[in-house]
């Protein structure tokens, strides 16, 4: 099932009586187990008839035995075992998934990783509950979820700004929901969220950060390009190497599709970008026209090479100015 499937489900009241959410992205995992947690019962139930369990202090005789019990003054039972990655005896529970009490809600949040689907517990689930496998975005469709997320707390959100928050903030949907909500607390008058307002809450300083980075790269300034490596070495902290890089090889990709199906129009270039809009694809046809061919290629090894020196290979102690600096003049001059 999908999560918007399951949620629908829940708020019509269709419980199944066991679910196992697994996976790399909590996001998802949170919502559902949170929306189980706080609107099955109403709060005279829970004190009788729910039960929060931790997997490393939790065995499974304890879950079965909250399972099995009889609800009081109400009609289910909820059990919810967090961080079930750490539960020694979690695939025990099979006996349990295979006939599961139809007064009980079982809830496992399996956490930070991809539970076995081949495994008897996860195949009991999936025949009885729910199995949810909870995927991380890939990041070209990051900015189209920041626009989604806003428009569902009936705001919007301008396309660069979009970018710019998936660009800085990454994949983690957590806080990514956590900075919206943020700068939708203080929204004014305002119904759209704009760029100079996300660089503002969000921290991202309004000259120098990775989208105008990209922007200068795209325009060959490499004046500016240069400035803005410069403060990302003064301050490390919030524009670590790693990110940078990682976001650096996400740019030329697009930029090497970009060059690839130049002579398709706008809309068709959009979708082979992952872009939330066409507004940006002029951007990469700009950049495709500067960097192309073999020079991609050269590119494509020198961050390679850069990612190697970040971890030390081959280049020790070499401090992340010096790595960006070298991966540039590769770029412009190599």
């Amino acid at each position: 099932m999908t999560f918007d499937a399951i949620l629908k489900d829940l708020k019509s009241k269709k419980y199944s009586p066991i679910y196992l959410l697994h996976g790399d992205e909590s996001y998802y995992i949170d919502k559902i187990s949170n929306y189980i947690e706080k609107n099955v019962l109403d709060e005279g139930e829970k004190a009788f008839n729910q039960a929060v369990l931790y997997g490393k202090d939790t065995e499974f005789k304890t879950v079965v035995d909250e399972a099995r019990q009889f609800p009081m003054m109400s009609s289910y039972r909820v059990v919810v075992i967090k961080e079930a990655q750490d539960m020694r005896t979690l695939k025990n529970l099979v006996t349990y998934a295979e006939n599961p009490s139809p007064q009980s809600i079982v809830v496992i949040n399996h956490k930070h990783k991809k539970f076995d689907s081949r495994t008897k517990l996860a195949k009991a689930i999936k025949a009885n509950g729910v199995l949810f496998e909870s995927k991380k975005l890939y990041d070209n469709q990051v900015s189209s979820w920041v626009s989604n997320y806003v428009l569902e707390k009936g705001f919007s959100i301008a396309p660069d700004a979009a970018m710019m928050t998936a660009e800085f903030l990454g994949t983690d949907l957590n806080k990514i929901a956590n900075e919206m909500d943020k700068v939708i607390v203080n929204l004014k008058e305002e119904r759209t969220i704009s760029a100079d307002l996300i660089k503002e809450m969000v921290g991202i300083s309004k000259d120098y950060n990775v989208f105008e980075l990209q922007k200068a790269i795209g325009t060959m300034n490499t004046e500016k390009v240069f400035r803005i490596v410069d403060y990302f070495a003064a301050n490390p902290k919030s524009n670590p190497l790693v990110m940078v890089l990682s976001n650096l090889y996400g740019y030329f990709s697009k930029v090497y599709i970009a060059a690839y199906h130049g002579k398709k129009n706008d809309n068709e270039l959009k979708g082979l970008l992952g872009l939330p809009t066409p507004y940006f694809v002029k951007d990469y046809r700009i950049a495709a026209k500067n960097f192309k061919g073999q020079r991609l290629i050269k590119i494509f090894e020198a961050l390679k090479q850069a990612d190697l020196k970040s971890k030390g290979v081959g280049a020790r102690n070499m401090e992340g100015r010096a790595i960006l600096r070298d991966f540039m003049i590769t770029v412009f001059y190599g």
